[in-house]
């Protein structure tokens, strides 16, 4: 009897701990980024959650940084930028648990993109003006 009331005891222990961390997964998803809370309640692990995250922010990283920021550089010159863009996105990636920076860089890059647009289209109407 003093066995099964001791599991019984534990088997208690087990469920009233579980429920804490069922309300702190709770709460954490419930202050995270829109697009960071997204991954991290529809895909399988949080690990791959996690990766996926990394992912995007050093991609909309390196996106926003060949859209504004890139000069013509020698190949070495690049892969150590990048190098150091990548070990830059490990603190982004803490960051974007919280914070929305995976919407800032979207909203960044959609930017840019629109700027490289019409910057194109202009040297193109010059380009045609001139040769008129």
């Amino acid at each position: 009897m003093a066995i099964k009331s001791a599991l019984l005891g534990q088997l208690n222990f087990i469920q009233v701990a579980a429920q804490t961390n069922a309300e702190e997964t709770a709460d954490a998803y419930e202050k995270m980024a829109g697009i960071t809370r997204f991954l991290y309640e529809n895909l399988p692990t949080k690990e791959m959650a996690g990766y996926v995250l990394f992912a995007l922010v050093f991609l909309l990283s390196a996106l926003v940084y060949k859209l504004g920021f890139a000069k013509k550089l020698k190949l070495a010159q690049n892969i150590v930028i990048y190098i150091f863009l990548f070990l830059g996105c490990t603190l982004l990636t803490f960051f974007a648990l919280y914070l929305p920076m995976v919407e800032g860089l979207i909203v960044a890059a959609l930017i840019l993109i629109i700027y490289k647009t019409r910057l194109w289209r202009e040297k193109r109407e010059e380009q045609q003006a001139a040769n008129q």
